[in-house]
């Protein structure tokens, strides 16, 4: 048997997220269009009798402008180092750049393997890939170099089998039937988010986030009862969220309902309220709440 971590790191919007949820067949991350999506550490596990892989999916590394921007990026840096392989997860429909080499700069300072995910190859010809793995192996010594696509498998079996070959060996960290170490609330929370992501444009998703304010377990008639605040921080941004006549944040509603309907298996209330909080991403002890750092003291 072969068991240990691998953590995903890469550059904002490179498919990570994606690609986890591909490869544990099941989805235990929010996915979007827009960078940033993940803020936080995900585990998702997948057990198959050749082993246990389990994965560490990480926001992108980018240049923090926010304090809530700091964390994500110490997240991303700080599993460099706490894993037995790493997983570099970059966009090959893009050429590389200096946010790749800066990445790349990161992972110089850690002993492990490191394999290369080209990922959204199903977005490239393939004359142009062949000078993308070559740009990044002059780079980089990596341990393999697969190219996938996320969005259509192509490669995620490959990808995990080069991922199994490079893990010690040894018994599974987590029962057969661990998929991920999420906490309801904050699943509930996220599959909000995504559906808020969806519908809102420009820097609107950059400066919105959703917190559980009540989670009551389904009662006897199987009815999960959840209240949600999103977060804004002007004026200007809560009547986009709510929308005209209330018809934004009634669709975000449905739409979010029916997702966690669907991931809890059971019927759910959701009553969703906007409120304004200005400067939230520097606000410690919110950011504490979103499982983003610490409070000290």
């Amino acid at each position: 048997m072969k068991a240990g971590f691998v953590s995903l790191v890469g550059r904002p919007n490179a498919g990570k997220s994606t690609l986890l949820n591909h490869l544990v067949g099941a989805k235990v991350a929010i996915v979007s269009d827009k960078p940033q999506t993940t803020r936080t550490r995900i585990v998702g596990a997948k057990t198959t009798p050749a082993g246990q892989i389990v994965f560490v999916d990480t926001p992108g590394i980018h240049r923090p402008l926010h304090r809530m921007n700091v964390r994500m990026v110490d997240l991303a840096v700080e599993s460099i180092a706490d894993v037995d392989v790493i997983t570099l997860v970059v966009d090959a429909s893009v050429p590389g750049g200096a946010g790749d080499r800066f990445v790349l700069g990161l992972l110089e300072k850690r002993s492990g393997p490191v394999v290369l995910a080209l990922n959204k190859i199903d977005l490239v010809a393939k004359p142009t890939l062949l000078p993308r793995i070559d740009w990044y192996r002059q780079q980089f010594e990596f341990a393999t170099v697969v190219p996938v696509s996320a969005l259509t498998g192509d490669g995620v079996d490959a990808l995990e089998s080069a991922l199994l070959a490079e893990l010690p060996e040894g018994e599974p960290l987590y029962p057969d039937d661990f998929l991920t170490d999420q906490p309801e609330r904050a699943l509930a929370a996220e599959l909000v988010r995504e559906r808020l992501l969806h519908h809102t444009r420009d820097e609107l998703p950059f400066s919105t986030a959703v917190i559980v304010d009540r989670f009551v377990e389904p009662d006897e008639r199987g009815l999960l009862r959840l209240y949600c605040s999103i977060l804004v921080e002007h004026d200007s941004q809560k009547a986009i969220v709510i929308g005209r006549r209330g018809e934004l944040i009634k669709r975000i509603g449905t739409e979010a309902r029916h997702e966690l309907e669907a991931f809890f298996a059971t019927r759910v209330y959701l009553d969703l309220h906007v409120k304004v909080k200005p400067n939230w991403r520097d606000d410690e002890r919110l950011l504490h709440d979103l499982g983003l750092g610490r409070l000290h003291g």
